[in-house]
């Protein structure tokens, strides 16, 4: 059946577009579209209805016609190759989200990012430890729902703002410097979790070791290779546009694959990569290159995860992913009070930070896969689509109507009065008039 991989291909990319066009018809994030299709299509037992209604008909020639086309949407053949475009869809998420901020930038943002993104931080690992808890999980499921439970969906988030005409807003900037906090410290969770889950140390110095390995290469990473970006930039200079992209390509997936094999996740290493990139003089072209892929294979990467899904057995998740995603609307809205109130923004700016940084997306669904990979217990990947779910459709809605949600509960600001004058300045104007 290996001659039909290249037909399920094109369905799989034919279906993507479709959901996507939707969505934007819609002016919804197209990511929780990406992972629904891939669910409702990756079940090799077509939908219940649906085989109700092919029993109800009694038409057996009927039943084996729909069972070979629904064959075409199970992706059997195909499922391997697509999973592998979904890996290339998180190195070229992370790489891209890596030229976007840059080393520099980091250390210039200052105060937004280390106030507002430690009580962002704190406050969304306290709510995971407190819903982890309460599910009574291991201690390895637990770190990985702290984790997912603080990442927030950078794609969604500049999306939004720049669907809602926000990028220009004294908020924004608070946003973005949370924001960079958060991913990196995901990107230390994420090693973290690399070393706890996907090596097998049970020992605390077994862990710490790998996790203090992948520290150190970071580190060593953003330290070292922008020393090198000088020559990498003599290396680009005047190369054609099949070098150029050959050159960067390479590069992306060297450090990705070494980072792997000292156990610190692909992602991480694609992530450094875009930050030491960003320092480039061709950083416009490497992003103009960079973004179809992004887009495309970013596109399967949700669609894939969606595949990895059983659909009917997300019941016993939905419950507490619905709790969780309540938790976190709330804690975020309490983390954009206090950055608000830390970079002296009006008291209404706290509903927009908080309902922007709501969203979960393509971080919560990393992790979530590292606990797959890890064998930990399948009651994670359930959690994770319900609650991504949640977030990535209501965050926005929320975002949207945030101005009109604070008017609501506490009424408009008052316009500023003007003062009125005296009949002293009154006649003190008429003299210098006169």
């Amino acid at each position: 059946m290996t001659h039909i991989i290249i037909l399920e291909i094109g369905i799989a990319v034919l279906l993507v577009a479709l959901v996507g066009l939707l969505a934007n018809r819609l002016r919804f994030s197209v990511i929780p579209f990406f992972i629904v299709i891939g669910m409702l299509l990756g079940n090799e037992k077509c939908p219940t209805f649906i085989t109700y209604l092919l029993s109800q008909i009694h038409s057996p020639s009927l039943t084996a016609d729909f069972n070979l086309v629904w064959s075409f949407f199970t992706f059997t053949e195909s499922k391997p190759f697509i999973e592998f475009m979904g890996r290339l869809g998180v190195l070229f998420l992370l790489f891209y989200l890596g030229l976007e901020f840059s080393v520099g930038r980091l250390v210039k943002s200052g105060k937004s990012i280390v106030t507002g993104g430690t009580l962002y931080v704190l406050i969304n690992f306290v709510s995971g430890l407190f819903i982890g808890w309460l599910m009574d999980l291991p201690f390895k499921e637990l770190m990985v729902l702290c984790g997912l439970m603080t990442s927030s969906s950078t794609a969604i988030v500049a999306k939004v703002l720049t669907d809602l005409k926000r990028t220009a807003n004294a908020e924004t900037e608070v946003i973005m410097g949370m924001i960079m906090f958060d991913d990196l410290f995901i990107a230390m969770h994420i090693s973290f979790l690399s070393g706890l889950i996907l090596t097998g140390g049970t020992s605390f110095i077994a862990v710490a070791g790998t996790s203090l390995l992948a520290l150190g290469f970071i580190l060593a990473f953003l330290i070292f290779g922008r020393k090198l970006i000088p020559s990498i930039d003599r290396l680009l200079q005047d190369k054609s546009s099949e070098l150029f992209i050959l050159i960067i390509f390479s590069l992306l997936f060297v450090i990705a694959g070494f980072s792997e094999i000292i156990h610190v996740a692909e992602a991480i290493g694609a992530l450094m990569a875009g930050l030491v990139f960003a320092d480039s003089k061709y950083i416009k072209k490497i992003e103009a290159m960079v973004l179809p892929y992004k887009d495309f294979f970013g596109a399967m990467f949700f669609f894939s995860f969606g595949l990895s899904i059983d659909i009917y057995s997300l019941g016993g998740a939905m419950g507490w992913a619905a709790v969780a995603a309540i938790v976190t609307i709330l804690g975020n809205v309490a983390s954009g009070y206090f950055a608000a109130r830390f970079s002296k923004l009006k008291p209404r700016t706290s509903f927009d930070i908080g309902f922007t940084l709501s969203a979960r997306g393509e971080f919560s669904i990393i992790m979530a896969n590292i606990g797959k990979a890890g064998g930990l217990l399948p009651v994670i990947q359930s959690f994770v689509v319900v609650y991504v779910l949640i977030l990535s459709i209501v965050s926005p809605l929320l975002t949207k109507e945030s101005r009109n949600i604070w008017n609501g509960l506490f009424g408009k600001d008052a316009p500023p009065s003007k003062p009125q004058k005296t009949l002293s300045d009154l006649e003190a104007s008429v003299k210098e008039n006169s």
